[in-house]
């Protein structure tokens, strides 16, 4: 492994530069973060964004067509589908796939999300103790409340687990989305309640690729230890927010061949 080692000032200079790069509207068309940018309402917002998130491997484009796919079978509002649906209106996503996400992990993500929100209105609530104990946890808690719906063995592999290593790096893009706040218009800043400070960045092959070249990164396995690593190495360019430099890993990371995850 090549690893090149910048003096600190040059090291944020780069990272700067791609966050100023990427963090702009421009980015947003042929990201998957585009398709919850089609909503305005808090509610769709936030499951589009989960939704798009969760089908977040492989080429952006056919994320972005899978998850356009998806809603549009909700009619293009997936609060009001869920929130009323009944469970033959489920029925037709059996035929739903994308990759190796078929139609029975779709029925049990959106029945689960159903559940969530007629309990909770948001998936926020089940986030918070990200403050005060950390994303490991606040992950933990989320999986173990969205199982709670009946479900096939199978789909518990698309609900990532820091605790079997994974870096979770779907999961931590959501929730990068929802709680980013700036003025660049590419986050949405939706949970209040959360720090963006107490975030994880998103890692997968690319992002830790880069972060790698960069010197931000010596473990060799993308996992958690990997992300919560990288993380701390981005807190001494932005302890309030260092997740906004996922921006820069993504432009350095992604460009090249249009791949997420």
């Amino acid at each position: 492994m090549n690893e090149r080692k910048y003096p600190e000032d040059q090291l944020r200079a780069v990272l700067e530069s791609g966050y100023n790069f990427c963090n702009q509207p421009g980015f947003i068309p042929d990201d998957p973060i585009s398709i919850p940018h089609r909503f305005t309402r808090k509610a769709d917002i936030e499951l589009a964004g989960f939704l798009t998130s969760t089908l977040a491997w492989g080429r952006r484009r056919t994320i972005i067509d899978s998850a356009s796919r998806l809603l549009a079978s909700m009619g293009n509002e997936p609060a009001g589908f869920l929130l009323d649906a009944s469970p033959r209106d489920f029925k037709p996503f059996l035929g739903f796939v994308h990759r190796t996400f078929n139609g029975d992990d779709c029925i049990f993500f959106l029945t689960a999300l159903q559940r969530i929100f007629r309990e909770h209105g948001s998936l926020e609530p089940l986030f918070t103790t990200i403050n005060t104990r950390g994303a490991t946890h606040a992950i933990i808690q989320f999986r173990t409340s969205f199982l709670q719906t009946d479900h096939l063995p199978r789909s518990e592999k698309h609900l990532a687990n820091p605790q079997t290593g994974s870096a979770c790096k779907r999961i931590n893009m959501f929730l990068r989305w929802m709680v980013r706040r700036d003025s660049r218009g590419v986050d949405f800043g939706l949970w209040k309640t959360i720090d963006p400070s107490a975030l994880v960045c998103p890692l997968d092959l690319h992002s830790g690729r880069t972060a790698r070249n960069l010197g931000l990164l010596s473990r060799r396995q993308n996992d958690w230890k990997a992300a919560l690593e990288l993380t701390d190495a981005l807190r001494r360019f932005d302890p309030a927010d260092p997740v906004r430099f996922d921006f820069a890993l993504l432009g350095m990371g992604i460009g090249m061949d249009g791949m997420t995850g």
